[in-house]
C-alpha cells in the first residue's frame, strides 16, 4: 500500500496540476486580446501593405475658369508643381510680331513660370517655384545655336524650379529639341543639354543633362 501511495501521489498531484496549468495560459491569452482591443490593435497573421498615402490634390483645374485671351495672344504649356510633380497647365501670353522670336517666347514662358497660380491652380494643388528675379537671355559668342543663358547657373536653382523651366522649355517647339534644352548660366561655363524625361516629371528633383554636342 505504501509502495501504491509513494509512486500514486506524483501521478495524481501532476493531473491535478495540468488543468491549473492550462486555466492560467488561457486567461493569459484572454489578457492579451483584451490588452490589443484596448488599444485599437487588429491581430492578422498576414502582412499588409497600405502603400503610399493618396493625395487629396486633384491636379486638375475647373473647366471654363479660364479667361477669354486677349487679342494677338498664343496657347502655350507650362509644367507648375503638384503633388510633388510637374503637371502641365495652358496659359495664354500675348506675342506680337515684332516679338515673336525664340527669346521673347522663352521671356513669355518664364514671365508665367514666375506667376503666381491663379485660384483655381491654387485650389487644385498647383504652386510654382521658380524664383520672380530669374532672367534669360540669348546665346552669347561661341554657344551653340539655340543655347538660353539664365541669369543663375542652372545647377544653382532649386531642383524643382529647374525641372520647371526645363521641361517648358523642352516641349515648346522653337526652344526645344527631341525633349531637351540648351541652357547656360551667367558666368564662363559651356551650355550643356537638359532633358525633361518621364522620370523628370515624377520626380522634380532629378533633371539629366548632356553635353551641348550630344544635342546637335
Amino acid at each position: 500500500m505504501r509502495s501504491e501511495r509513494a509512486h500514486g501521489a506524483p501521478r495524481g498531484r501532476a493531473v491535478r496540476r495540468g488543468p491549473r496549468r492550462a486555466a492560467v495560459a488561457l486567461a493569459a491569452v484572454v489578457a492579451g486580446a483584451a490588452l490589443a482591443a484596448g488599444c485599437g490593435i487588429r491581430s492578422t497573421t498576414v502582412p499588409v501593405d497600405a502603400g503610399a498615402a493618396p493625395s487629396r490634390m486633384p491636379c486638375r483645374t475647373a473647366s471654363g475658369e479660364a479667361p477669354a485671351p486677349p487679342p494677338q495672344s498664343v496657347s502655350v504649356r507650362i509644367y507648375l508643381v503638384c503633388a510633388s510633380q510637374l503637371v502641365t497647365v495652358d496659359r495664354t501670353v500675348e506675342l506680337d510680331e515684332s516679338r515673336s522670336g525664340r527669346l521673347a517666347v522663352a521671356q513669355a514662358l518664364l514671365g508665367e513660370l514666375q506667376q503666381e497660380p491663379s485660384a483655381g491652380e491654387r485650389r487644385a494643388g498647383f504652386s510654382t517655384v521658380v524664383p520672380a528675379g530669374l532672367r534669360v537671355s540669348g546665346p552669347r559668342k561661341g554657344d551653340p545655336e539655340g543655347t538660353l543663358r539664365l541669369g543663375e547657373q542652372p545647377e544653382d536653382l532649386p531642383a524643382e524650379a529647374l525641372a520647371q523651366v526645363v521641361c517648358s522649355y523642352a516641349e515648346t517647339e522653337t526652344l526645344g529639341t527631341g525633349g531637351a534644352v540648351l541652357l547656360g548660366g551667367p558666368g564662363d561655363y559651356a551650355p550643356r543639354g537638359y532633358l525633361c524625361t518621364t522620370e523628370t516629371k515624377n520626380r522634380p528633383a532629378d533633371v539629366p543633362t548632356v553635353g551641348a554636342a550630344e544635342l546637335s
